[in-house]
């Protein structure tokens, strides 16, 4: 089911401006691996990756905005923010151990696949998109562009981030900085963070919505 159809006609005819926290991800190595190999082991592949990252969505309360076959947009948009925020940095770290322990079996087969995440806070409208038959309740704006940049700047199991989410977690996160990076598509240098872990014992995650996120698994 389309989260589309969770929502009332009232909430899908509007669009609102809202604070969210955007997660991008996708496989290195994967436009490589679905040229040489077979169709059923793709498959096979892309069911296994999504299998392993969905329940994670869930459990954290996520929206996923959006499926580009081995690559997923999560985001996050329940107040207070620092709380979504860190919620979605313990997700993405709970999709790297668990998208690490596939790539494991996966290089047995002779797969190279890897995760890469890039994490984004910031403005974005969000609303339906879309025609007559076909309409997608979306997040729009420059944070889920800068997410998907870092995501692609992002190595083999790495987590970036941008300086503002640093600024308002630095106190519970494990983080190196990168320095400044120009991204495709912005007109001024990104400072970047590598997220390494939650320094913190408390694991927060976003405020859940069970019936809209376990609908986008049906």
């Amino acid at each position: 089911m389309n989260l589309i159809t969770t929502r009332s006609e009232a909430e899908l005819l509007a669009f609102e401006q809202r604070e969210i926290t955007v997660v991008f991800c996708d496989l290195r190595g994967f436009t490589a691996f679905a040229h040489s190999a077979a169709s059923a082991e793709i498959v096979d592949v892309l069911g296994a990756y999504h299998r392993g990252v969905g329940p994670l969505i869930v459990e954290a309360g996520g929206i996923l905005e959006r499926f580009t076959g081995d690559g997923l947009m999560v985001y996050f948009d329940g107040p207070p923010v620092r709380e979504q925020a860190l919620g979605a940095i313990v997700m993405a770290l709970q999709m790297r151990d668990v998208a690490g322990e596939l790539a494991s079996g996966w290089r047995r087969r002779g797969h190279h696949l890897s995760l890469g995440i890039g994490i984004a806070l910031g403005q974005a409208t969000l609303g339906p998109i879309g025609f007559e038959q076909r309409r997608d309740f979306a997040a729009i704006g420059p944070v889920t562009n800068l997410a998907s940049r870092l995501c692609a700047d992002a190595s083999a199991g790495q987590i970036l981030m941008e300086e503002r989410l640093y600024s308002d977690l630095h106190d519970v996160l494990e983080a190196e900085p990168l320095g400044a990076r120009w991204l495709k598509g912005f007109t001024a240098a990104v400072n970047v963070y590598s997220v390494r872990a939650v320094a913190t014992k408390r694991t927060l995650t976003a405020p859940r919505r069970p019936a809209e996120a376990a609908s986008q698994w049906h």
